[in-house]
């Protein structure tokens, strides 16, 4: 892994986890808030984010709703700030992992 993250202290056995199993990452590297923690390691990560509208010459606020691949050694919930990471696709619509929580709720 060429990106420099911090380890989790807890290890699992996930073959799609960048710390101890064989997913790579690479890409985008963003930031969000866990909207939605009940699918199975899978969280939906909120985004939000300021969309400039010319005619107006105002931002507008927008969101994005990412679903992410949550490794049972990260294990985040519901309201926790994590930062995520691109990765090869993992399912139809998981094409990102939670690479690091950034505060607890």
């Amino acid at each position: 892994m060429s990106l420099a993250f911090k380890k989790p202290k807890k290890t699992c056995n996930d073959r799609n986890c960048p710390f101890h199993g064989d997913l790579s990452i690479r890409g985008h590297v963003l930031e969000g808030v866990v909207a939605s923690a009940k699918m199975d390691k899978t969280v939906i990560v909120k985004r939000d984010y300021l969309h400039y509208v010319p005619k107006f010459k105002r931002y507008e606020k927008r969101y994005s709703r990412i679903p992410c691949h949550n490794p049972p050694c990260i294990n985040a919930k519901e309201g926790n700030r994590v930062r995520i990471s691109e990765c090869r696709p993992i399912g139809k619509t998981v094409s990102f992992v939670v690479i690091e929580k950034m505060e607890e709720k």
